[in-house]
């Protein structure tokens, strides 16, 4: 079957192992489905995963790709969980979690094989396209938002980055559940983006806002860490996932985290239940994903290009005709 995949390991350019081409398909084993791929979307996941972050050599070749919507066997629209044994299901009893291309093929090719138990149904309201936007950059905002910050209608968020995907859904997130968002960007673009989809103001990175907030969301790291921090109104909370700038910041601002009560939550991807939780609130709300650019599989490195250059605002999609 054709697939994307990582044939090469290359920290300093990952795109250099990054191959389009035949490789075995999928088979269907106890306790597992195979999923014809509809729609798959990129995460930079996918680009660490080429620096060999999380994925050792003796894994490639290895299929990337860790979000997809499809047609199962019996030819319901489904929607994947990409975390693979998160509570045991179709792994060994000692094996870690793990998110598809880490340990088994993801889901950038014709099929994808998964546990059973990873399967959703594809609410009829969302798209193959749309769906396969929200389990990991979508999802880890629906964590993010609303079980690690714990904000509620009327609190304020600040979302570092506006245009990533998580960012971007954060930002829409929180507009339909009643938050007053706030978004950063160096991209004055961006910016205006951002407030289209419902940030009450759009500022600069680094820039002073108007008021301290409830709840940061932080996926970029060390060039926003600081202003994160003392952007918290006292007993505020952030919570961070990421680190695309890279994970140590000049100055880890601990004298403010402690004097002013201030909590510190890591999050990573969500729960199936969460992921059930967001099909329906999608569904049910209208809210629906930022699509940047839909491209045909084998098109595929147009696409991780735009990614690695940060053009992109929010999901690029991959499709299978």
């Amino acid at each position: 079957m054709f697939a994307v995949y990582a044939a090469r390991i290359d920290r300093d350019q990952p795109l250099a192992g990054l191959e389009l081409g035949e490789l075995p398909a999928p088979e269907a084993r106890p306790g597992w489905s195979v999923v014809d791929v509809r729609a798959a979307s990129l995460n930079h996941h996918d680009l660490w995963s080429l620096r060999g972050v999380g994925l050792p050599e003796d894994r490639l070749p290895m299929i990337l790709g860790c979000d997809a919507a499809g047609v199962d066997a019996d030819g319901n629209e489904v929607v994947l969980h990409s975390v693979i044994g998160q509570t045991g299901h179709g792994v060994g009893p000692k094996e870690p979690r793990s998110i598809l291309t880490e340990r088994y093929p993801g889901t950038f090719a014709e099929q994808v094989a998964v546990p059973t138990w990873n399967i959703l149904p594809k609410p009829k309201e969302l798209s193959f396209e749309e769906a396969a936007c929200l389990p990991t950059a979508w999802l880890t905002a629906y964590r993010m938002l609303f079980t690690n910050a714990g904000v509620r209608p009327g609190d304020s968020v600040l979302v570092q980055g506006a245009g990533g995907g998580v960012a971007t859904a954060a930002i829409v997130l929180g507009k339909a559940a009643g938050l007053r968002v706030f978004a950063t960007s160096r991209d004055e673009a961006k910016r205006k983006r951002a407030l289209e989809l419902g940030a009450v103001e759009a500022v600069e990175t680094g820039a002073r806002l108007p008021q301290r907030v409830d709840a940061v969301i932080e996926t970029v790291g060390a060039a926003t860490w600081s202003h994160s921090i003392k952007s918290l109104r006292p007993g505020g909370t952030l919570v961070i996932s990421g680190a695309t700038s890279g994970d140590r910041p000049s100055h880890a601002e601990l004298t403010r985290i402690f004097f002013l009560e201030l909590k510190v939550v890591g999050s990573t991807m969500g729960s199936k239940d969460e992921l059930e939780d967001l099909l329906s609130f999608c569904a049910a709300t209208g809210v629906r994903p930022v699509i940047d650019e839909v491209l045909p599989m084998d098109r595929a490195r147009e696409g991780f290009e735009r990614m690695a250059s940060g053009g992109q605002f929010g999901k690029i999609v991959l499709r299978n005709s």
